[in-house]
Protein backbone atom coordinates (compact mmCIF):
# COMPACT_ATOMS: atom_id res chain seq x y z
CA UNK A 1 0.00 0.00 0.00
CA UNK A 2 1.45 3.63 -0.64
CA UNK A 3 1.87 5.92 1.83
CA UNK A 4 -0.99 8.23 0.44
CA UNK A 5 -3.83 5.30 1.43
CA UNK A 6 -2.48 4.77 5.09
CA UNK A 7 -3.87 8.42 5.72
CA UNK A 8 -7.29 8.55 7.17
CA UNK A 9 -7.25 12.05 6.43
CA UNK A 10 -6.83 11.96 2.62
CA UNK A 11 -10.05 10.59 1.72
CA UNK A 12 -11.93 12.82 3.49
CA UNK A 13 -10.00 15.91 1.92
CA UNK A 14 -10.78 14.32 -1.47
CA UNK A 15 -13.94 14.29 -0.77
CA UNK A 16 -14.31 18.03 0.11
CA UNK A 17 -12.39 19.04 -3.11
CA UNK A 18 -15.23 17.04 -4.63
CA UNK A 19 -17.92 18.57 -3.57
CA UNK A 20 -16.30 22.17 -3.44
CA UNK A 21 -15.31 21.25 -7.22
CA UNK A 22 -19.47 20.37 -7.80
CA UNK A 23 -20.89 22.92 -5.95
CA UNK A 24 -21.50 26.68 -5.38
CA UNK A 25 -21.95 27.41 -2.14
CA UNK A 26 -21.53 24.93 1.14
CA UNK A 27 -23.26 25.40 4.29
CA UNK A 28 -21.94 23.52 6.76
CA UNK A 29 -23.89 22.69 10.14
CA UNK A 30 -23.41 21.38 13.15
CA UNK A 31 -19.64 21.48 12.72
CA UNK A 32 -17.15 21.04 15.47
CA UNK A 33 -13.39 21.89 14.57
CA UNK A 34 -10.78 21.51 17.04
CA UNK A 35 -7.44 22.50 16.86
CA UNK A 36 -4.34 22.58 18.93
CA UNK A 37 -2.45 24.98 16.83
CA UNK A 38 -3.08 27.47 13.94
CA UNK A 39 0.01 28.59 12.04
CA UNK A 40 -1.56 31.43 9.42
CA UNK A 41 1.56 32.32 6.81
CA UNK A 42 1.22 35.90 5.30
CA UNK A 43 3.16 36.23 2.14
CA UNK A 44 6.22 38.84 2.27
CA UNK A 45 4.03 40.62 -0.49
CA UNK A 46 1.71 41.61 1.99
CA UNK A 47 4.27 43.53 4.02
CA UNK A 48 5.27 45.71 0.92
CA UNK A 49 2.02 46.38 0.14
CA UNK A 50 0.77 48.15 3.76
CA UNK A 51 3.95 49.60 4.46
CA UNK A 52 4.71 53.00 3.27
CA UNK A 53 7.56 54.15 0.78
CA UNK A 54 9.25 57.26 2.33
CA UNK A 55 10.83 59.07 -0.08
CA UNK A 56 14.05 61.92 1.39
CA UNK A 57 13.10 65.41 0.22
CA UNK A 58 14.14 66.26 -2.77
CA UNK A 59 16.46 69.39 -2.42
CA UNK A 60 16.58 71.79 -5.28
CA UNK A 61 19.92 74.32 -5.55
CA UNK A 62 18.64 77.60 -6.25
CA UNK A 63 20.55 78.57 -9.75
CA UNK A 64 20.25 82.55 -9.50
CA UNK A 65 19.46 84.73 -7.02
CA UNK A 66 15.26 86.01 -6.64
CA UNK A 67 14.87 89.01 -8.51
CA UNK A 68 11.97 91.04 -6.15
CA UNK A 69 11.01 94.48 -7.45
CA UNK A 70 12.06 97.10 -4.48
CA UNK A 71 8.74 99.09 -3.15
CA UNK A 72 9.26 102.03 -1.46
CA UNK A 73 8.03 101.73 2.19
CA UNK A 74 4.23 104.00 2.77
CA UNK A 75 4.75 105.83 5.46
CA UNK A 76 2.58 108.75 6.35
CA UNK A 77 3.94 111.09 8.82
CA UNK A 78 0.73 113.91 9.66
CA UNK A 79 3.18 116.19 12.14
CA UNK A 80 5.13 118.45 11.19
CA UNK A 81 8.04 120.08 13.22
CA UNK A 82 7.33 123.77 14.13
CA UNK A 83 10.27 126.16 12.95
CA UNK A 84 11.62 128.26 14.98
CA UNK A 85 13.60 131.69 14.28
CA UNK A 86 16.66 132.73 16.65
CA UNK A 87 18.60 136.12 16.64
CA UNK A 88 17.06 139.13 14.98
CA UNK A 89 18.39 141.69 12.53
CA UNK A 90 17.97 145.41 12.64
CA UNK A 91 14.56 145.33 10.73
CA UNK A 92 13.27 142.94 13.41
CA UNK A 93 14.60 144.65 16.32
CA UNK A 94 18.14 143.41 17.40
CA UNK A 95 21.80 143.66 16.44
CA UNK A 96 22.29 140.56 14.48
CA UNK A 97 23.78 140.10 10.56
CA UNK A 98 21.64 136.84 10.15
CA UNK A 99 19.21 134.96 12.09
CA UNK A 100 18.58 131.11 12.29
CA UNK A 101 15.56 129.21 11.38
CA UNK A 102 15.69 125.32 12.89
CA UNK A 103 12.79 122.73 12.89
CA UNK A 104 9.67 122.29 9.66
CA UNK A 105 10.58 118.73 9.62
CA UNK A 106 7.31 116.52 8.22
CA UNK A 107 9.61 113.17 8.01
CA UNK A 108 12.58 111.62 9.64
CA UNK A 109 15.86 113.16 9.44
CA UNK A 110 17.57 112.41 5.99
CA UNK A 111 14.79 110.62 4.58
CA UNK A 112 15.71 111.94 1.56
CA UNK A 113 13.91 109.09 -0.54
CA UNK A 114 10.22 111.07 0.46
CA UNK A 115 10.07 114.89 -0.84
CA UNK A 116 13.53 115.94 0.09
CA UNK A 117 12.08 119.77 0.71
CA UNK A 118 9.50 117.84 3.36
CA UNK A 119 12.41 116.38 4.83
CA UNK A 120 14.48 118.71 6.61
CA UNK A 121 14.21 122.21 5.16
CA UNK A 122 16.72 123.90 7.18
CA UNK A 123 20.08 122.60 7.88
CA UNK A 124 21.14 121.76 12.22
CA UNK A 125 23.16 124.46 13.67
CA UNK A 126 26.25 123.96 15.07
CA UNK A 127 27.41 125.92 18.14
CA UNK A 128 30.28 125.81 19.72
CA UNK A 129 30.45 125.90 24.22
CA UNK A 130 32.07 129.08 25.68
CA UNK A 131 32.25 129.56 29.23
CA UNK A 132 32.10 133.27 31.56
CA UNK A 133 35.22 131.51 33.47
CA UNK A 134 38.58 129.45 32.96
CA UNK A 135 37.40 126.09 33.72
CA UNK A 136 39.04 122.58 33.33
CA UNK A 137 39.12 121.23 29.86
CA UNK A 138 40.77 118.17 28.01
CA UNK A 139 44.16 119.30 26.38
CA UNK A 140 42.48 118.69 23.01
CA UNK A 141 39.88 121.59 23.26
CA UNK A 142 42.45 124.12 25.33
CA UNK A 143 45.10 123.49 22.49
CA UNK A 144 42.94 125.38 19.98
CA UNK A 145 42.51 128.63 21.59
CA UNK A 146 45.66 129.26 24.46
CA UNK A 147 45.00 130.22 27.97
CA UNK A 148 44.71 133.61 27.88
CA UNK A 149 41.46 133.09 25.49
CA UNK A 150 40.07 130.58 28.13
CA UNK A 151 39.82 133.88 30.49
CA UNK A 152 37.74 136.06 27.79
CA UNK A 153 34.52 135.13 26.87
CA UNK A 154 34.35 137.89 24.01
CA UNK A 155 37.07 136.34 22.45
CA UNK A 156 36.32 133.13 22.53
CA UNK A 157 33.54 133.60 21.12
CA UNK A 158 34.63 135.63 18.11
CA UNK A 159 37.57 132.77 17.62
CA UNK A 160 34.92 130.37 17.53
CA UNK A 161 32.93 131.95 15.00
CA UNK A 162 35.62 133.53 13.26
CA UNK A 163 38.00 131.03 13.19
CA UNK A 164 36.43 127.53 13.64
CA UNK A 165 33.07 128.28 11.62
CA UNK A 166 30.87 127.71 14.31
CA UNK A 167 26.81 128.74 13.43
CA UNK A 168 26.54 130.18 16.65
CA UNK A 169 28.11 130.27 20.54
CA UNK A 170 26.61 128.80 23.74
CA UNK A 171 27.71 131.04 26.50
CA UNK A 172 27.76 129.05 29.55
CA UNK A 173 27.33 131.29 32.96
CA UNK A 174 29.06 128.58 35.39
CA UNK A 175 30.19 131.33 37.54
CA UNK A 176 26.70 132.26 38.46
CA UNK A 177 26.21 129.40 40.83
CA UNK A 178 26.08 129.93 44.71
CA UNK A 179 28.62 127.76 44.89
CA UNK A 180 31.54 128.53 42.31
CA UNK A 181 31.45 132.41 42.36
CA UNK A 182 28.04 133.68 42.81
CA UNK A 183 28.45 136.00 39.99
CA UNK A 184 25.40 138.42 40.23
CA UNK A 185 22.74 139.06 37.43
CA UNK A 186 24.25 142.11 37.02
CA UNK A 187 27.90 141.17 36.41
CA UNK A 188 26.64 137.58 33.75
CA UNK A 189 24.59 140.59 32.07
CA UNK A 190 27.55 142.84 31.08
CA UNK A 191 29.13 139.33 30.02
CA UNK A 192 26.87 138.73 27.48
CA UNK A 193 26.45 142.42 26.19
CA UNK A 194 30.53 141.75 25.51
CA UNK A 195 29.74 138.46 23.91
CA UNK A 196 26.73 140.18 21.45
CA UNK A 197 29.43 143.04 20.51
CA UNK A 198 31.77 140.66 19.80
CA UNK A 199 29.75 138.40 17.68
CA UNK A 200 27.12 139.25 14.84
CA UNK A 201 25.32 135.57 14.68
CA UNK A 202 22.65 134.64 17.41
CA UNK A 203 23.80 133.58 20.29
CA UNK A 204 22.58 130.83 23.22
CA UNK A 205 23.05 131.77 27.19
CA UNK A 206 22.65 129.42 29.35
CA UNK A 207 23.12 129.44 33.01
CA UNK A 208 24.67 127.51 35.66
CA UNK A 209 22.31 124.41 36.60
CA UNK A 210 20.71 126.05 39.95
CA UNK A 211 17.41 126.64 39.44
CA UNK A 212 16.54 129.64 41.74
CA UNK A 213 19.67 131.50 40.71
CA UNK A 214 19.27 131.08 37.23
CA UNK A 215 16.16 132.66 37.17
CA UNK A 216 17.37 135.86 38.75
CA UNK A 217 20.16 135.85 35.68
CA UNK A 218 17.73 134.90 33.03
CA UNK A 219 15.51 137.55 34.07
CA UNK A 220 18.46 139.80 34.08
CA UNK A 221 19.97 138.53 30.83
CA UNK A 222 16.20 139.01 28.89
CA UNK A 223 16.18 142.77 30.16
CA UNK A 224 19.62 143.93 28.57
CA UNK A 225 19.30 141.51 25.83
CA UNK A 226 15.78 143.15 24.63
CA UNK A 227 14.86 142.28 20.76
CA UNK A 228 17.98 139.90 20.15
CA UNK A 229 15.90 136.91 20.45
CA UNK A 230 18.70 135.10 22.25
CA UNK A 231 18.14 131.12 22.71
CA UNK A 232 17.43 130.84 26.78
CA UNK A 233 19.20 127.36 28.28
CA UNK A 234 17.09 126.33 29.81
CA UNK A 235 13.79 126.19 31.27
CA UNK A 236 12.89 122.94 33.54
CA UNK A 237 10.12 121.95 36.25
CA UNK A 238 12.14 123.01 39.55
CA UNK A 239 12.09 126.52 38.37
CA UNK A 240 9.39 129.39 39.37
CA UNK A 241 8.54 129.41 35.27
CA UNK A 242 6.22 132.29 36.10
CA UNK A 243 8.44 134.46 37.41
CA UNK A 244 11.49 133.92 34.60
CA UNK A 245 8.89 133.59 31.71
CA UNK A 246 7.08 136.60 32.09
CA UNK A 247 10.24 138.62 31.25
CA UNK A 248 11.53 135.95 28.55
CA UNK A 249 8.08 136.78 26.84
CA UNK A 250 8.28 140.74 27.81
CA UNK A 251 11.52 141.51 26.05
CA UNK A 252 10.94 138.78 23.33
CA UNK A 253 13.62 135.54 23.54
CA UNK A 254 13.57 132.03 22.59
CA UNK A 255 13.62 129.10 25.35
CA UNK A 256 15.26 125.65 25.89
CA UNK A 257 12.60 123.63 27.53
CA UNK A 258 14.77 120.56 29.54
CA UNK A 259 13.40 117.28 30.77
CA UNK A 260 15.88 114.72 30.19
CA UNK A 261 14.92 111.38 28.93
CA UNK A 262 11.25 111.64 30.04
CA UNK A 263 8.59 112.63 27.24
CA UNK A 264 5.53 112.68 29.93
CA UNK A 265 7.90 115.95 31.73
CA UNK A 266 8.61 117.15 28.39
CA UNK A 267 5.09 117.23 27.36
CA UNK A 268 3.86 118.82 31.08
CA UNK A 269 7.01 121.55 31.33
CA UNK A 270 5.64 122.96 27.27
CA UNK A 271 2.40 123.11 28.38
CA UNK A 272 2.85 125.31 31.20
CA UNK A 273 5.65 126.90 28.90
CA UNK A 274 2.44 127.45 26.74
CA UNK A 275 0.47 130.00 29.32
CA UNK A 276 3.65 132.60 28.30
CA UNK A 277 5.14 131.73 25.02
CA UNK A 278 3.51 130.85 21.51
CA UNK A 279 4.86 127.59 20.53
CA UNK A 280 7.02 129.29 17.95
CA UNK A 281 9.73 130.19 20.61
CA UNK A 282 10.41 126.89 22.08
CA UNK A 283 12.73 124.13 21.85
CA UNK A 284 13.10 120.95 23.72
CA UNK A 285 16.06 119.32 24.98
CA UNK A 286 16.03 115.20 25.96
CA UNK A 287 19.27 115.45 27.38
CA UNK A 288 22.42 113.83 25.40
CA UNK A 289 24.94 111.28 26.81
CA UNK A 290 28.03 110.76 25.06
CA UNK A 291 29.50 107.24 23.76
CA UNK A 292 30.23 105.29 26.81
CA UNK A 293 28.16 107.40 29.01
CA UNK A 294 24.59 106.40 27.74
CA UNK A 295 24.30 107.87 23.95
CA UNK A 296 21.85 105.20 23.91
CA UNK A 297 19.58 106.59 25.94
CA UNK A 298 19.80 109.82 24.86
CA UNK A 299 19.20 108.59 21.28
CA UNK A 300 16.69 106.70 22.06
CA UNK A 301 14.85 109.57 23.66
CA UNK A 302 15.72 112.28 21.64
CA UNK A 303 14.33 109.65 18.62
CA UNK A 304 10.64 108.98 20.33
CA UNK A 305 10.01 112.69 21.05
CA UNK A 306 10.94 113.52 17.47
CA UNK A 307 9.11 110.26 15.83
CA UNK A 308 6.01 111.21 18.47
CA UNK A 309 5.89 114.71 16.77
CA UNK A 310 5.40 113.48 13.35
CA UNK A 311 3.12 111.01 13.82
CA UNK A 312 0.55 114.10 15.40
CA UNK A 313 1.69 114.61 18.85
CA UNK A 314 1.49 118.27 19.25
CA UNK A 315 2.78 119.11 22.47
CA UNK A 316 6.39 117.63 21.47
CA UNK A 317 6.51 119.39 17.82
CA UNK A 318 9.51 121.18 18.52
CA UNK A 319 13.13 121.63 16.98
CA UNK A 320 15.49 119.46 19.11
CA UNK A 321 18.55 120.35 21.19
CA UNK A 322 21.71 117.74 21.22
CA UNK A 323 24.43 118.65 23.95
CA UNK A 324 27.08 116.30 22.43
CA UNK A 325 29.71 118.40 24.44
CA UNK A 326 28.49 115.35 26.64
CA UNK A 327 30.34 112.98 24.95
CA UNK A 328 33.94 114.40 27.49
CA UNK A 329 31.89 113.12 30.72
CA UNK A 330 32.76 109.77 29.29
CA UNK A 331 36.90 109.30 31.00
CA UNK A 332 37.84 107.01 27.64
CA UNK A 333 37.51 110.44 25.47
CA UNK A 334 40.22 112.45 27.25
CA UNK A 335 42.25 109.71 29.70
CA UNK A 336 45.64 109.03 28.56
CA UNK A 337 45.07 105.06 28.04
CA UNK A 338 46.22 101.80 26.71
CA UNK A 339 48.14 103.21 23.33
CA UNK A 340 45.92 100.46 21.63
CA UNK A 341 43.21 103.32 22.23
CA UNK A 342 45.23 105.81 20.12
CA UNK A 343 46.22 109.70 21.14
CA UNK A 344 43.83 111.29 23.40
CA UNK A 345 44.20 114.38 21.09
CA UNK A 346 42.46 112.65 18.18
CA UNK A 347 40.61 110.37 20.66
CA UNK A 348 38.58 112.87 22.57
CA UNK A 349 37.41 114.94 19.26
CA UNK A 350 36.24 111.67 17.70
CA UNK A 351 34.37 110.57 20.68
CA UNK A 352 32.35 113.36 20.50
CA UNK A 353 31.69 113.63 16.70
CA UNK A 354 30.81 110.43 16.61
CA UNK A 355 28.19 111.09 19.49
CA UNK A 356 27.44 114.29 17.32
CA UNK A 357 26.79 111.81 14.17
CA UNK A 358 24.45 109.88 15.98
CA UNK A 359 21.98 112.41 17.02
CA UNK A 360 21.79 113.94 13.66
CA UNK A 361 20.30 110.89 12.74
CA UNK A 362 18.31 110.69 15.53
CA UNK A 363 16.93 114.35 14.84
CA UNK A 364 18.38 117.12 16.43
CA UNK A 365 18.40 120.60 15.37
CA UNK A 366 20.29 122.59 17.47
CA UNK A 367 24.38 121.06 18.43
CA UNK A 368 26.08 122.10 21.47
CA UNK A 369 29.60 121.56 21.02
CA UNK A 370 33.37 121.83 22.38
CA UNK A 371 35.77 120.57 20.47
CA UNK A 372 36.36 123.25 17.91
CA UNK A 373 37.13 120.74 15.08
CA UNK A 374 33.00 119.23 15.36
CA UNK A 375 31.30 122.13 13.80
CA UNK A 376 33.27 122.06 10.18
CA UNK A 377 33.33 118.53 10.04
CA UNK A 378 29.61 117.96 11.07
CA UNK A 379 28.79 120.67 8.48
CA UNK A 380 30.60 118.85 6.03
CA UNK A 381 28.89 115.08 6.55
CA UNK A 382 25.46 117.20 6.10
CA UNK A 383 26.63 119.07 3.51
CA UNK A 384 27.34 115.63 1.88
CA UNK A 385 24.54 114.12 2.73
CA UNK A 386 22.18 117.00 1.04
CA UNK A 387 24.75 116.52 -1.93
CA UNK A 388 26.52 119.81 -2.41
CA UNK A 389 29.70 118.76 -1.40
CA UNK A 390 31.67 115.51 -3.06
CA UNK A 391 34.89 114.01 -1.23
CA UNK A 392 37.70 112.69 -3.15
CA UNK A 393 38.82 109.55 -2.00
CA UNK A 394 41.96 110.42 -1.11
CA UNK A 395 40.29 112.89 1.00
CA UNK A 396 37.96 110.28 2.79
CA UNK A 397 41.45 108.08 3.63
CA UNK A 398 42.86 111.60 4.57
CA UNK A 399 41.26 111.78 7.81
CA UNK A 400 43.81 108.92 9.59
CA UNK A 401 46.69 111.66 9.09
CA UNK A 402 45.02 114.61 9.85
CA UNK A 403 47.30 117.38 11.47
CA UNK A 404 45.69 118.23 15.13
CA UNK A 405 46.92 121.93 15.98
Amino acid sequence: MEKSDKNPYRKIAESFIKAFEDSDEIELDSIEIAIDKLELLLSSITRQIITPTIMPPQIVKPIEVPKVKFEKPKMVWPGKIIEVEIGATRSMGGTRDKTYIIGGEKAPSFYFFEKPEIVMPHKPIFALDIFDMKISLPKAVRMFYGEDVLNDPAEWARIAIEKFNADMITLHLVSTDPNVKNTSPSEAAKIVENVLQAVKVPICVGGSGNPEKDVEVFSKISEIAEGERILINSLNLDMDLKKVLEPIKKYGHVVIDFSPMDLDKARQLNRKVYDYLPKNMIVIDMNCAGIGYGLEYGYTATQRARLAALRGDEELQHPLVAGVSNAWAAREAWLKMDPLWGPKEIRGPIWELLTGLCMLLAGADYFMTVCPTTPSTLKEFVEYIYGEKVFSKEELYNWVSTKIG
